[in-house]
């Protein structure tokens, strides 16, 4: 159990949200903002784009493996740094519309840099930042932050494309829309750069316990099989599978709004942004709810609400003439789904792990729990390119509801054999 208390100073915290959300913009938060716009450009579908998301999870799942204790031995501000100002370099090659074989490749390599130098080490940093008491708090600023960050990216993303689009967008043409989605990744890749700067020369100050230990042996399989016996760590990755798969599910939300509401890019690129503004608001409610009582029942709450609001979407009754329901349902869903987002790993001090193996037990539960990477992509593009648009999306809406009720069945056991510990 840590027993530390939470002494790290504010600025940390917003360092560790800048950094977090910043290292996974260009591989998936432009993408969900600008989904249409960059299917077009880059003249893929769905599915295509799904298999590159495939080859970022391969390459994630040894790098959760062997990054998760490297978090263990070396100072986070390091790791995180060289993480960031690599990906940003793959974000300048991006910008060059590399063809679709380039940008499997490209995705395999954000694999290594967003996850064996970043992960482990940045859940590390905020599990320490958070102390014994303020687990909830911690990740809920840091899930909430991370949302208030995406949408400012996405923001100024929208704000370019819309800066070097100054027609109706359906009266320019193709080279043109590649042209201003190209300022967008431009800009996205010198911003994170910059926050890669800020994380080396500033992210220090780590109180209350020290932030690695030089003497830990690199790769203990000792400590690998001391956690995956531990009840709770095998539920965990059920858990995060199920809410880890909800989050990658919110890229549909601007297919949803393009093919079913009939909004144009530009508006449907503004749905998924306003959502992320919502993301900070459920981030520190739910993470300050969570303190006071336990963050496995806020997960099981936030399974629910996905579970039903998945279940809406499959319906066939929300559609460009129920534009109020569109809204409400899709903010519970969010709401839902960012719920889970937040907590799954604040579940950690719940489950008594010992903040010494924090990197190790974080890449374990991750081997499992970031499947949807590799699995996701493909098999929701498959699903919505479908012929009828609606209709595959209400698949796709249906396959996140069994997901959800599976999350909602592990977060209630992993609720019930963890009470009486607390």
């Amino acid at each position: 159990m840590n027993n530390t208390k939470h002494t790290s100073p504010s600025y940390v915290i917003v360092l560790l949200i800048l950094a977090a959300e910043a290292v996974f913009i260009l591989p998936f938060v432009l993408q969900r903002i600008f989904r249409p716009t960059f299917l077009e450009t880059f003249d893929v579908n769905n599915e295509q784009l799904g298999y590159c998301f495939s080859v970022y999870g391969i390459v994630a799942l040894f790098s959760y493996l062997f990054g998760g204790p490297i978090a263990d031995k070396f100072h986070p501000k390091n790791l995180m740094a060289a993480a960031l100002l690599l990906t940003a370099a793959g974000g300048v090659y991006l910008a060059s519309y590399p063809t679709l074989g380039n940008l499997r490749i490209l995705y395999g390599y954000w694999g290594f840099t967003t996850i064996f130098l970043f992960w482990a080490a940045m859940i590390k940093a905020t599990r320490i930042w958070g102390g014994q008491n303020k687990q909830g708090i911690a990740f809920g600023f840091l899930d909430g932050g991370r949302g208030l960050v995406a949408a400012a990216f996405g923001s100024v993303g929208v704000l370019i494309f819309a800066l070097f689009i100054d027609v109706d967008i359906s009266e320019t043409t193709l080279t043109e829309r590649r042209y201003a989605f190209k300022q967008v990744i431009l800009t996205c890749s010198g911003i994170v750069a910059f926050i890669a700067i800020l994380v080396f020369f500033f992210l220090n100050r780590l109180k209350g316990n020290d932030s690695s230990n030089s003497n830990l042996k690199y790769f203990d399989w000792t400590a690998f099989a001391q956690l995956i016996k531990i009840p709770s760590i095998q539920l965990l990755m059920i858990i995060i599978l199920c809410a880890y798969t909800g989050y990658k599910a919110s890229d549909l939300f601007t297919l949803y709004a393009t093919h079913v509401m009939k909004y144009d890019a530009i508006t449907s690129a503004g749905v998924g942004t306003s959502l992320l503004y919502v993301r900070p608001i459920i981030g520190v409610v739910i993470g300050f709810l969570a303190d006071r009582t336990r963050p496995s029942l806020w997960l099981v709450i936030g399974f629910v609400l996905t579970t039903v609001s998945s279940m809406f979407f499959t319906m066939n009754i929300i559609d460009d003439s129920t534009t109020l329901l569109f809204v409400i349902n899709i903010l519970l869903m969010a709401i839902g789904v960012y719920s889970c987002r937040v907590l799954y790993f604040a579940t950690l001090e719940e489950a008594k792990i010992p903040i010494a193996l924090t990197g190790t037990a974080v890449g374990l539960v991750s081997i499992v729990g970031y499947t949807p990477d590799i699995f996701s992509g493909p098999m929701f593009g498959i699903l919505v390119d479908n012929i009828d648009k609606p209709v595959g999306l209400q698949n796709a809406f249906l396959v996140l509801a069994l997901f959800s009720l599976v999350g909602l069945l592990a977060a209630y056991k992993f609720y019930r054999i963890n009470r009486s510990s607390c």
